[in-house]
């Protein structure tokens, strides 16, 4: 089984969003920008395949004789920038602080050995295999960024101005932002997860935090002044979306302090705000095992635990609140 398709959303003055097909892990917004010297990515998908997908609809969108030769990236998960080899040749440029999380993760390669290996009579095989099972990395190698910076970075692309802004600590270690002033645009990475009636999302995963960071995140999305928001996953989104995802965001946070306070363990306390079912429309509820955890972990100063722990919690909470087989594979 595999995963095609995905839609394109033209934003105007040579500024496109690429949406993939389905809610899911793994299924990143990315976008293209197109003048006619060149074009440049933000973000990439997950594996070469998807990668391969939002290359064919970039080159339709391309002036003859133009090249994509730059990608920006949002942060280090792979779902935003291991399909990067699809563009050997691309500048790919990224915070110096992505490097930590670069780090933190399995290699492309490792991953697919891991989904490949697991045991699928075990909820973590079972679930890895869900959602994870349906990309390939087998022959995909490590992606290499070539340019980093610190603070604030501006390129131009023709008539174009790109401001880059990286971040605090907030879904990674090694967050930014992309303003598109010209076009009244943010693609804001994963610090922010959008959901609609129509088009329901799932319930955001955030890495490092804390969560009063992504919240700020969030406020510099909207001090842009930017009309049009491209969410890391979900459907594009105005400022009031943003107010709403930032509500969302308060509620975990007020919940997790309280249950900290309480003394309750941090998987527990997932599963007591799951059970609350607040956010009923979201997908992937187990996702707050990580962001609960990260919380905890800024208030009580514990060690970020190795990334396959916290996904055989994710995987085991999936599988006691049934939720590990429902909405859409990723």
């Amino acid at each position: 089984m595999s995963i095609t398709g995905g839609d394109v959303v033209d934003l105007g003055r040579g500024l496109y969003a690429w949406l993939p097909p389905k809610r899911g892990w793994g299924l990143a917004n990315c976008g293209l920008l197109v003048s006619p010297r060149g074009a440049l990515w933000i973000d990439t998908p997950y594996d070469p395949l998807l990668a391969g997908q939002f290359l064919v609809e970039s080159q339709k969108r391309l002036p003859d004789g133009a090249g994509i030769d730059r990608i920006i990236v949002t942060h280090a998960n792979g779902d935003h920038f291991w399909g990067a080899g699809v563009l050997p040749d691309a500048e790919i440029i990224v915070t110096r602080e992505a490097r930590e999380h670069i780090h933190y993760d399995p290699t492309p390669q490792q991953q697919h050995a891991l989904v490949a290996g697991s045991d699928p009579s075990t909820p973590l095989g079972a679930y890895l295999s869900r959602h994870f099972g349906v990309f390939d990395w087998s022959a995909t190698d490590a992606v290499r960024p070539t340019t980093y910076f610190t603070g604030e970075l501006e390129l131009t692309l023709g008539k174009h101005t790109v401001q880059v802004s990286s971040l605090p600590p907030a879904h990674t270690a090694g967050d930014l932002i992309v303003h598109l002033p010209a076009h009244r645009t943010v693609f804001s990475g994963d610090v922010i997860f959008s959901s609609t009636p129509r088009q329901p999302g799932d319930h955001p995963v955030h890495w490092a935090g804390p969560l009063s960071n992504v919240i700020d995140a969030c406020e510099r999305v909207l001090a842009t002044g930017a009309e049009v928001i491209v969410p890391g996953h979900g459907p594009v989104l105005g400022p009031a979306g943003v107010r709403e995802h930032m509500g969302y965001l308060a509620y975990v946070r007020e919940r997790a302090h309280a249950l900290h306070e309480a003394g309750v363990p941090a998987t527990e306390a997932a599963r007591r705000v799951i059970a609350e079912g607040r956010y009923p429309d979201l997908g992937l509820p187990e996702r707050l095992v990580v962001t609960i955890g990260s919380e905890y972990r800024h208030l009580d100063g514990s060690e970020l635990p190795g990334v396959l722990e916290v996904m055989a919690d994710v995987a085991a909470v999936a599988h006691e609140t049934g939720t590990a087989c429902t909405g859409e594979p990723a």
